[in-house]
């Protein structure tokens, strides 16, 4: 016995076999519409939502991915470009050369050795020997001042001096005078005593004998040991009279040592009126006038040897641990001359003023027809030559600070912002420490109207 075998259908399938109005339609009234009636009882269709939140999400990351691509790709085509007439920028090339650290500063000329004119005694300006701008002579007057009262201090230190004078030579006098009446009063008592010696012995003679009474003998020993006391004691007021009055003459006599030397001093400073040349060369200033008062210590001027010229010059306090005696330097082009002239620091003044210290340089071959008070422009050596990546000085650095610059692509059509990193500097070129190498294209001239963008195109 066979049995028929339907195929089962699914779901979905039986769904679209079933015909309009059939099982799963309703009417109005919400009953259900039995049999295969017409169209009234067909089922409304539902309208279906587009923008689902599947598709929202979707379409959101898309339009993101797109727009990190496009960021992307515009960053690395160079990102804010500025199209820039090439014929108005500098275009210098990265090169490996010699590099040498300078500074550059100003210095003038002076002579190498001045010598002031220094009033050291003040007075009134009686006459002027010599005009500013001569040549003169060691030791050669160039004016005369008076001093009334110096004069005055003269003469009474002349006056005390020869009373002293005078009062020492009449205590000498004195003394003279007393030491010969001593010597004459003891040369009459030795002769007593001598007598007197005589007589004792002849009277002794007598009394052994009882010629004479022991009173007379006794008289004349006693006169006679009258005589020998009287002499010692003169004797010894003697000695010490001449040495009282040896120490007083000593003393006047240092007294009168001592106005000496103050009569030279006073009489030295009377010479100082007369202003003379302290060195041979040319009076190169001269600040005097007849009739004029100066004090002492006034300064009118100074004398300049002819032993050659330096130039002194100021130079930024930054640089005063590196700037020792010795140090080089090469002077800019001057007028009438086709090189520059080597000079070497002399002296180095460690006293700061406004920022800046001095050093004195001397020339090592002294241009000829140099004068005083011309301008010197120079170079200061501060590092010995060594090869390094150079970069030539230009605008750019005032924009970037030498943190970045613009680097010509290998076409030259464009350049792309580059950082950097620079090192020391001299007077015309900057040591590169990173960020270019030989060969590297560098746009150096100013980059102020560019706003840092990313790009320069050139047309």
């Amino acid at each position: 016995m066979t049995q028929d075998t339907k195929p089962t259908l699914s779901p979905i399938a039986q769904l679209l076999t079933q015909p309009p109005g059939s099982a799963g339609a309703s009417s109005r009234d919400g009953k259900p519409v039995s049999g295969t009636g017409g169209g009234a009882g067909m089922d409304k269709r539902l309208e279906k939502i587009f923008w689902t939140r599947q598709r929202i999400t979707t379409v959101g990351a898309i339009i993101a991915f797109v727009m990190m691509v496009g960021y992307g790709y515009s960053t690395m085509t160079g990102g804010r470009k500025l199209n820039v007439d090439i014929d108005r920028v500098t275009i210098s090339t990265v090169t490996f050369g010699p590099f040498q650290e300078m500074i550059s500063s100003t210095g003038n000329v002076f002579p190498k050795t001045s010598v002031y004119l220094d009033a050291e005694e003040g007075g009134k300006i009686d006459e002027i020997y010599v005009l500013e701008g001569e040549l003169v002579e060691a030791g050669q007057p160039i004016l005369r001042l008076s001093n009334a009262s110096l004069q005055m201090q003269l003469f009474s230190s002349e006056t005390s001096r020869i009373e002293q004078i005078n009062r020492l030579e009449d205590s000498r006098f004195q003394v003279e005078t007393n030491n010969l009446r001593t010597r004459q009063q003891l040369a009459t008592m030795n002769y007593e005593i001598k007598r007197l010696s005589r007589d004792i012995a002849r009277n002794e003679e007598l009394f052994n004998k009882q010629a004479i009474s022991e009173r007379e003998y006794q008289q004349a020993m006693d006169e006679y040991e009258y005589r020998v006391q009287n002499r010692d004691l003169t004797l010894a007021s003697y000695k010490a009279d001449s040495l009282r009055q040896s120490i007083q003459l000593a003393q006047m006599q240092k007294s009168i040592e001592l106005m000496e030397k103050n009569f030279k001093l006073v009489n030295a400073r009377s010479d100082k009126l007369i202003l003379r040349a302290p060195v041979s060369g040319i009076l190169s200033q001269l600040n005097a006038e007849l009739g004029e008062l100066r004090n002492s210590g006034f300064r009118f001027g100074q004398v300049d040897k002819l032993d050659g010229v330096k130039v002194t010059a100021g130079v930024d306090e930054f640089h005063i641990s590196r700037v020792v005696v010795g140090q080089r330097a090469i002077t800019n082009v001057m007028a009438g001359t086709t090189v520059g002239y080597e000079m070497v620091v002399r002296r180095v003044f460690p006293e700061v003023t406004n920022g800046r210290f001095n050093i004195d340089l001397d020339f090592i071959n002294p241009p000829e027809g140099i004068r005083r008070g011309q301008t010197i422009r120079f170079k200061l050596e501060m590092s010995d030559p060594e090869d390094k990546i150079i970069i030539p000085q230009g605008g750019f650095f005032q924009t970037t600070g030498g943190n970045w610059v613009y680097v010509l692509d290998a076409s030259g059509d464009f350049a792309t912002k580059q950082p950097i990193r620079l090192g020391r500097k001299n007077t015309q070129v900057y040591e590169v420490v990173e960020g270019l190498k030989e060969g590297d294209r560098v746009v150096t001239s100013s980059y102020d109207t560019y706003n840092e963008v990313d790009r320069l195109v050139f047309n």
